[in-house]
């Protein structure tokens, strides 16, 4: 049975069965924004693409950036302010990102998460303490939205592949949390070595940062020491 996360709450990465959970998903899914809109010639349906980010950092014992996956799409002004260029892979090959999706669900729920970050934690650089995941909303010239107006949204972590659910482990519903209104962005929480063993700890802090950059100054800050 799914856990359905809560701030602070500490987990062990176990399946059902008692073993190890090193292989999993760590997905979010999302809708567009659906609404009627009246006019001289009766009603429409518009449709208002929302561009949600998954994205995570690595850090060390110091709590030191060594390394990261967000999305390329943002190279070029990445590259015009010197920060360091996104991608969607990790250098040791242990998580990799499916890409960005710009637009979200169009008519309802169909099952499957829009951004996912497929990790396999046996391949994991030694160097790696902590893995941090998190979410931020990509705003549109003229848009001005937050999580409170996405029709549904949750972040959760699964058996499986991008394309297939096998069986959810732990799970946030983002849009029934009150916490996260008037909020666009999401430290979701981290993977942390402890005894030689991986857990997880589930943060669940809501900000109003506007890119994903301050998100992470925001937990190398806070977080990763």
């Amino acid at each position: 049975m799914a856990i359905n996360l809560t701030k602070g709450q500490k987990i062990d990465l176990k399946k059902s069965s008692g073993e190890k959970l090193t292989n999993f998903c760590v997905g979010v899914n999302w809708g567009a924004i659906e609404t009627i809109k009246k006019g001289f010639f009766g009603t429409r349906k518009k449709i208002e693409d929302v561009d949600l980010d998954l994205s995570c950092i690595m850090t060390d014992t110091n709590g030191e950036l060594i390394d990261w996956i967000y999305s390329p799409e943002y190279n070029g002004f990445l590259q015009k302010n010197n920060f360091p260029l996104g991608k969607l892979n990790s250098k040791d090959g242990a998580l990799r990102h499916s890409g960005d999706d710009r637009q979200g669900d169009v008519g309802g729920d169909d099952g499957l998460d829009n951004e996912i970050i497929s990790v396999n934690l046996d391949r994991v650089d030694s160097n790696v303490e902590k893995i941090f995941f998190f979410l931020n909303i990509y705003l549109n010239q003229g848009q001005n939205f937050d999580f409170s107006h996405i029709p549904f949204a949750k972040i959760r972590m699964y058996e499986g592949t991008p394309s297939r659910v096998n069986n959810v482990h732990s799970s946030y519903d983002i849009v029934t949390d009150n916490t996260y209104a008037g909020k666009g962005a999401l430290i979701m929480g981290k993977l942390y070595r402890r005894n030689g063993e991986w857990k997880f700890d589930a943060i669940g802090e809501p900000s109003n940062d506007t890119m994903f950059l301050q998100t992470i100054q925001r937990i190398l800050k806070n977080y990763s020491k």
